[in-house]
């Protein structure tokens, strides 16, 4: 009798790891890809589950909803609601947004004001990357500089509300709002039971998953972004797998004026596109905002304090392109990271930065 018990029992164990076994799912080469035209940049999604192209759909919802609370330049988004109501009062926000506006404050401390949730009154003078983009007067970028000042912005955590303290002060989350939405997306897609994917929304990227190439064993061959040139020329790749992947440059959008360039990251300290001596970073890291708000931050810091600043991060490395054609990495990828030759650029000295 104990030993049929035994051989029923064995037989039960054989069931449930034949099951489990079967719940591996299968990985198309080709995938389910749809690109959208949204927050003025291109978001593609790419899922390779096979038989999951349904997730698509509530994908580009979230992209959306989000998008639509979140974009300053819109009426009627939390964000314009909130630089509506500066120096008159408070105002009660999502949950979505409440998070999103700690995290961008955390960032403007952690930079100590290098990013600056604050910056919209500058960025609305420039308008760059808009028809109307223009260089503004000297005494405009004065007067706007005083209301640059994320210590004006009062959280209130019982009734989830913000407040500008001054009037004219206005937020502008350009600089992190890509990496949140990217995250959430993740969160859709893993909610939908996807294990392999790419999520693309103009220079913020995240791997999900492995290369369907090989069996699944190798991680993603990700391009770096060429900051001197248009968008999707690569300066060199990594290998990743579960990471995203952040670029920040002076290729994305400027502006022509007075016979100088002027990029769209701008310098809340001067009122003026950073001037120093980074052309582009790429930041790698485990969740997009942290890599969005970093991106900003760290190239306010300039080459050497950056690379320092990041090496003590934990789980999150950097590429640093200089104006002078070099590029350095972080520790972290000194072993995987590939130079294109023939993009022009030579690996630094780290000794350089000394």
């Amino acid at each position: 009798m104990k030993k049929r018990i035994v051989i029923l029992i064995f037989s039960l164990i054989l069931v449930v790891l034949t099951a489990c076994g079967s719940d591996k799912p299968k990985i198309n080469e080709k995938p389910y890809d749809d690109k959208q035209f949204l927050m003025g940049t291109y978001v593609q999604i790419r899922i390779y589950d096979d038989g999951k192209k349904a997730a698509l759909k509530p994908a580009f919802a979230r992209v959306k909803e989000l998008a639509d609370k979140i974009t300053v330049n819109q009426e009627g988004s939390e964000i314009d609601e909130i630089n509506k109501e500066a120096g008159i009062k408070p105002v009660k926000v999502t949950d979505d947004m409440y998070y999103l506006l700690k995290e961008a404050y955390k960032y403007s401390q952690d930079s100590k004001g290098g990013f600056d949730m604050a910056i919209g009154s500058i960025t609305s003078l420039w308008r760059i990357g808009f028809p109307d983009a223009r260089k503004p007067e000297q005494s405009e970028i004065d007067q706007a500089l005083k209301l640059v000042n994320y210590h004006e912005v009062e959280f209130n955590e019982t009734d989830k509300t913000v407040y500008l303290k001054e009037k004219g002060m206005k937020l502008d989350l350009g600089a992190i709002a890509k990496g949140y939405i990217t995250d959430e997306v993740v969160k859709v897609l893993k909610e939908n039971e996807v294990t392999t994917a790419i999520i693309d929304l103009g220079g913020n990227v995240y791997v999900m998953g492995r290369s369907p190439r090989g069996d699944q064993k190798e991680d993603w061959t990700v391009g770096i972004q060429d900051p001197n040139q248009a968008r999707n020329v690569i300066l060199g790749s990594i290998p990743e797998s579960n990471m995203s992947l952040v670029t920040s440059g002076i290729y994305e959008r400027y502006l022509e004026a007075d016979g100088k360039t002027y990029h769209h990251l701008f310098n809340p300290k001067t009122g003026y596109p950073f001037d120093n001596d980074i052309a582009g970073v790429t930041i790698v890291s485990k969740k997009s905002i942290d890599g969005d708000g970093l991106s900003t931050a760290v190239f306010s810091m300039g080459v050497k304090e950056g690379m320092s600043y990041v090496e003590d991060l934990k789980d999150t490395e950097a590429i640093f392109v200089t104006r002078d054609d070099k590029v350095y990495v972080t520790s972290g990828l000194k072993d995987t990271f590939e130079l294109n030759k023939e993009a022009g650029y030579t690996m630094g000295n780290d000794k350089d930065l000394k």
